[in-house]
């Protein structure tokens, strides 16, 4: 495997350094996937504790012949600036890159431009069909752990679980105050004007309401509805951030008599597509501190598809 330092966006005023894995060799027109992150100030490898997911697909689909690009999330390089502005929404924390990452990975002379695909994990899956629509115009999408639900959606299901799971009445009645306050913030938000949400804060004014007002504006179903293209849907089923039921079962509603949709779901496997160790989201933080690696058939089956659309007699002609 070759790697290159690449910087994205450097002509922006928030140039990331990243890394482009290239399979070893001088073979050209290879297929070449970018990598789009979860939540949160994530680096290129999309470090959670002591595991990077990020850095096990490129090496993984690199060794398969498929050029990869990951690169460090603008909150995570520009933390404290991103932190001073009034308010961001997913375009500038991760849309804007997302689209910069891509021209920089379709103009790499090794790469086949037609040839693209994006890869978007938890918060990047959700917003992949949106990245796509917005100008990444890949030649296929894979969403791993994502979600056709809006976030705040999936965000009161996640504090309702570790609520349920709370033992100690004391705890248990403060927790059911502060989300009874969520709830009611979350259902006032598409009554706030714009200008009402951007001067609103939330999740302890660390968030402006038009974060989520913004995203929910524009909910990923619009965009999976007009979707003619090849999508690859992965979950584990041991996943306690998004649910089998309510998300991978409601891509499958959504997508599941199209030809295009592929779907797969992966026994004892968490949020990371790595195995599961407990299993529950009041434990997060000492899942992922166990270090593990992304499953190896989660990682043969992505290279896979990808290979298989490439093969597939119009590959050649997509934009």
């Amino acid at each position: 495997m070759l790697e290159e330092d690449v910087i994205v966006g450097s002509d922006t005023d928030y140039p990331l350094p990243g890394r482009l894995s290239l399979p070893d060799g001088e073979k050209c027109d290879l297929p070449a996937a970018l990598l789009v992150h979860g939540s949160g100030p994530n680096d290129r490898d999309e470090r959670v504790g002591n595991n990077a997911p990020f850095r096990d697909l490129a090496e993984g689909l690199t060794a398969r012949g498929i050029a990869v690009l990951r690169y460090d999330k603008r909150t995570y390089v520009y933390r404290n600036q991103m932190r001073r502005l009034p308010y961001i929404t997913v375009r500038e924390e991760t849309i804007e890159d997302a689209l910069r990452a891509t021209a920089l990975l379709r103009h790499h002379p090794r790469v086949a431009p037609n040839q693209v695909f994006l890869i978007g994990h938890s918060l990047g899956g959700m917003l992949a069909p949106r990245i796509d629509a917005e100008g990444g115009n890949f030649a296929g999408i894979i969403i791993m752990a994502g979600s056709p639900r809006r976030l705040e959606e999936i965000m009161m299901d996640q504090n309702l679980a570790v609520l349920n799971g709370l033992r100690n009445r004391f705890v248990k009645r403060i927790a059911e105050r502060q989300i009874a306050k969520l709830t009611a913030e979350f259902s006032r938000l598409y009554e706030l004007s714009d200008e009402e949400a951007k001067a609103t804060k939330l999740l302890n004014r660390r968030v402006s309401a038009y974060y989520f007002k913004e995203m929910g504006e524009h909910p990923s179903e619009r965009y999976l509805r007009d979707l003619t293209k090849p999508i690859l849907i992965l979950q584990g089923d041991k996943d306690f951030h998004v649910s089998v039921e309510s998300d991978f079962n409601g891509y499958r509603k959504l997508l599941g008599q199209r030809p295009n949709a592929t779907f797969k779901l992966y026994a004892n496997l968490n949020h990371l597509f790595m195995p599961s160790v407990h299993g529950d989201i009041r434990k997060a933080k000492r899942e992922y501190q166990v270090p593990q690696h992304v499953h190896p058939q989660v990682i043969e089956d992505i290279a896979d598809w990808i290979h298989s659309i490439c093969a597939e007699p119009d590959a050649s002609h997509r934009p």
